[in-house]
């Protein structure tokens, strides 16, 4: 049997195989539309709260004007106690609330120091934080305005006013993620993790369930094995990274500045080390269903020690040690810095040939995996 007619075999063992078939086409698709669909609307904004009012006051109607207008709140209704603003949380009515305290103005105006509470529901973290960062943002506000007036008051200039109040102004402009949304910052990421563990899956499945039987793998050279069964998922898997790199992220429209050319580059001893990966785990097991479950369990681990949802100076050192020997992980550090935030080849160039040694060292493991499967094909265990 000739290269191509045994990448011929592989290939159509892949599609017939249904358990393959779903996790690499299906899951793959179906990923690319589920991971995203939650950050497509990228922050929190109007969250709904409630105000207990226990001032009445001209001040404290400006502070609910305030809370209204801003873009991450929305004034659902004037409660009378604080009892009552707690149970439309709990109810779900709102999300959070704000208590203007009796004697709110008369405070103020005699230069007091004056205490806006704040509560809400921390259930829903990023709710929780968009409510306090708008209702905090409306509490300075209001402060401002009143050192604005009292200043007025005694004689200054409204132009030296403002600039006692705002001696310094903060022009922030967002490197590397415009729209400060959790599209551009989380989906780049788990997208290649996604394929990296659909791959080791679907290669797994794969050999796991064909060491006990007999097939054209067992007539077939080793050294011809290896090659076509990584040449065949690579060549998949170059369609469906294609298909992630290039048009979900133009659909999602995730922030890019790497050249394709060298994303190309730094993506082949990925593939590679990947696809090697897969096959030396799945001559780990000769159950079809045990290779999936493993994969599945560490997903998450392999999530965090990627760095791009943790920082990595909190995971625990030997934690890290090992993380490197995981093609995902040196992958998703290398492909955040190379096609999110435009770094040159000089700096990913580590990290592209830290792939190539993890590739020598797969391919080691897989040659030895095979070998020891197809030696031992003929025993009943």
């Amino acid at each position: 049997m000739n290269f191509f007619a045994l990448m011929f075999e592989e290939l159509k063992a892949i599609v017939t195989d249904k358990a393959i078939a779903i996790t690499l086409f299906g899951g793959v698709i179906f990923y690319s539309v589920l991971y995203p669909l939650p950050y497509l609307n990228e922050v929190p904004t109007r969250q709904q709260i409630v105000v207990v009012d226990g001032d009445h006051s001209s001040l404290s109607r400006l502070v609910i004007r305030h809370a209204q207008a801003s873009p991450k709140l929305e004034v659902v209704a004037q409660l009378d106690d604080l009892t009552q603003a707690q149970a439309a949380v709990n109810s779900g009515q709102a999300h959070g609330y704000l208590v203007i305290p009796e004697g709110f103005r008369r405070d103020l105006l005699r230069q007091r120091g004056v205490t806006l509470a704040y509560g809400g529901d921390a259930n829903y973290f990023l709710v929780y934080s968009a409510i306090l960062e708008g209702l905090v943002s409306v509490g300075i506000d209001a402060g401002k305005y009143i050192q604005f007036q009292g200043l007025l008051a005694r004689g200054e200039a409204a132009k030296q006013v403002q600039r006692e109040l705002e001696p310094i102004k903060l022009n922030s402009v967002p490197a590397f993620n415009p729209s400060l949304g959790y599209t551009s910052y989380v989906v780049p990421g788990v997208l290649l993790l996604v394929l990296h563990q659909t791959l080791l899956i679907g290669t797994g499945i794969l050999g796991a369930g064909q060491w006990r039987r007999q097939g054209y793998w067992h007539s077939v050279g080793l050294g011809q094995l290896l090659s076509a069964r990584v040449a065949t998922f690579g060549l998949i898997y170059s369609l469906f990274t294609a298909y992630y790199i290039g048009y979900c992220h133009y659909w999602y429209q995730v922030g890019v500045q790497g050249n394709l050319g060298l994303v190309c580059l730094f993506l082949l001893p990925f593939l590679l080390a990947t696809s090697l990966a897969g096959i030396a785990f799945s001559s780990l097991f000769v159950r079809r269903d045990l290779p999936t479950q493993v994969l599945l369990l560490i997903s998450m681990p392999i999530l965090f020690v990627s760095g791009f949802v943790w920082p990595v100076e909190l995971i625990p050192a030997p934690l890290q040690a090992v993380s490197q020997l995981i093609p995902g992980v040196v992958t998703i550090k290398g492909m955040l810095q190379l096609n999110q935030m435009g770094a040159d080849w000089q700096s990913v160039a580590p990290l592209w040939w830290q792939l190539w040694g993890l590739v020598l060292f797969y391919l080691l493991l897989a040659y030895l995996g095979l070998r020891l499967r197809l030696e031992t094909r003929k025993s009943p265990h």
